[in-house]
């Protein structure tokens, strides 16, 4: 059975980036849209997340343009205290879930299709019917290109023989009996998680081995904080970066001085990370990390036997009692970049390392604010995930340069000021008005030209020892 629709706009994916996406549409034009997303609600890959997941980042940096997640107020207990909240997977699903049916669909220009899947040319299929349909629009907008992958969905890259208990994060909370010990696998933010879980929840340190393929520069979740409390230690980290990276002299050096200033965090420093991905943390999350002492790094897993754990680079002993949790679905997966705008075809991605709401909305105010799509992909210049060393010093270039070139639009700059999602640029002008702050401002514009120049050398000549993975 076949039926037809029609609309400006054919969305496919209703995750974070799809909804921020059309939340400026619907607030910036009179477009029609039709949402395709093959969960039962919105949120996209926040519907398959473990249930201790948060967001790494305020509350405030996420979500739609023109509704606040949460209610701005600074967590008082536990590894965040003193730091604005972090929503849970099931806030941001119910957020979204309330944009969708509070703002989008009473408007009567949003067509919301779930349980269904989109099968190109237009054409949707419901899995739960069968039932398929054409969408007539103008243009199509891919949000499910960035690939955002969990454990709940995803099958390990490593063999897991039968009789071997390995379980994605989700499974910790439904364990029938308490294991002899658990096993960790991954390095990133997932692998993070689920350690706070298991200790926060009692397990002895001494009962942990986490497996870390490679370890990572992680980002002070206190330097990244909204509200003008936060605005000049954040303008002032910005600074001391950018400062930093002026007067480095290698990547090593640069580097170090970025840990020692506090502008970049390790896990253990006497390990060089060769990982980043943009992980954000608290010193006392560190901390508490620091506790588990069984860290094994002999590269990725191969294989987990009932006995032993075979790696890159050596092997293990495990047991059948042990449960393993695997943590190794690549969350941000590092795409190819192609162009956001094409003819009748746009392709969301970042435009600001690891902001992906942020991005999807500043996208959606470009479509709608300029003509032609040359313009449009020259002020979206694409900055795709990071994944090793040197990506922190491509992000960190191809961010300030698209900071630039956004800033000498006055149209663009005013649009930044006001966006809920960017809380850099209202930081920046919510600061800029006594001497201080404006002395900040003249460093960072003065240090900039410099950085940039040092960054690229280091792109250029690249560095074997550091970027190896």
């Amino acid at each position: 059975m076949n039926t037809n629709g029609v609309s400006d706009y054919l969305v496919v994916g209703a995750g974070a980036m799809g909804m921020a996406f059309t939340d400026v549409l619907m607030t910036e034009t009179e477009a029609t849209v039709t949402i395709v997303d093959r969960h039962g609600r919105p949120g996209g890959h926040w519907n398959d997340s473990y249930p201790f997941v948060r967001l790494h980042q305020p509350s405030s940096f996420y979500g739609v343009n023109s509704r606040a997640l949460g209610v701005n107020q600074k967590d008082s207990i536990g590894l965040n205290a003193g730091l604005y909240e972090l929503a849970s997977g099931s806030e941001v699903v119910t957020y979204f879930e309330q944009v969708m049916n509070q703002q989008f669909l009473p408007t009567g220009r949003v067509t919301y299709l779930p349980m269904c899947e989109y099968l190109g040319n237009g054409s949707v299929r419901n899995l739960v019917s069968g039932v398929e349909k054409t969408i007539e629009a103008e243009k199509t907008v891919d949000a499910t290109y960035m690939n955002v992958t969990v454990p709940s969905v995803t099958t390990p890259n490593y063999t897991v023989s039968q009789g071997v208990t390995c379980i994605p994060p989700n499974g910790l909370l439904n364990l029938d009996e308490f294991p002899g010990d658990y096993v960790v696998v991954g390095g990133g933010k997932t692998a993070i998680d689920s350690c706070l879980w298991l200790l926060g929840n009692g397990v002895n340190p001494d009962g942990i081995r986490w497996i870390v393929p490679r370890d990572q520069w992680m980002l002070d979740r206190a330097s990244i904080q909204p509200g003008e409390e936060f605005a000049v230690q954040a303008l002032l980290r910005q600074v001391e970066t950018m400062e930093i990276a002026a007067e480095s002299i290698s990547v090593d050096q640069m580097f170090d001085e970025l840990v020692q200033r506090g502008a970049l965090l390790q896990f253990d420093r006497s390990v060089r990370p060769t990982m980043y991905r943009c992980c954000t943390v608290t010193v006392a999350e560190l901390d508490e990390l620091r506790r588990i002492h069984n860290v094994v790094r002999m590269g990725r897993v191969k294989k987990i036997g009932l006995d032993r754990i075979d790696l890159e680079h050596g092997t293990i002993p495990t047991s059948s009692e042990t449960v393993h949790v695997d943590c190794t679905a690549d969350g941000l997966a590092n795409r190819p970049v192609r162009p956001i705008f094409e003819p009748g075809h746009l392709t969301l991605q970042t435009v600001r390392t690891c902001q992906q709401v942020f991005s999807a909305a500043f996208i959606a105010h470009v479509e709608a604010a300029y003509d032609d799509d040359e313009t449009k992909n020259e002020i979206c210049k694409v900055v795709p995930h990071p994944n090793d060393t040197l990506d922190w010093v491509r992000t960190t270039m191809e961010n300030a340069l698209n900071s630039i070139r956004w800033n000498s639009d006055p149209d663009l700059k005013e649009w930044l000021s006001n966006a809920r999602l960017d809380g850099f640029s209202r930081a920046k002008r919510d600061v800029a008005r006594g001497p201080d702050e404006q002395e900040l401002v003249a460093r960072i514009m003065e240090a900039t030209p410099v950085a940039l120049g040092k960054l690229e050398k280091y792109l250029q000549v690249g560095r074997v020892d550091v970027i190896q993975t």
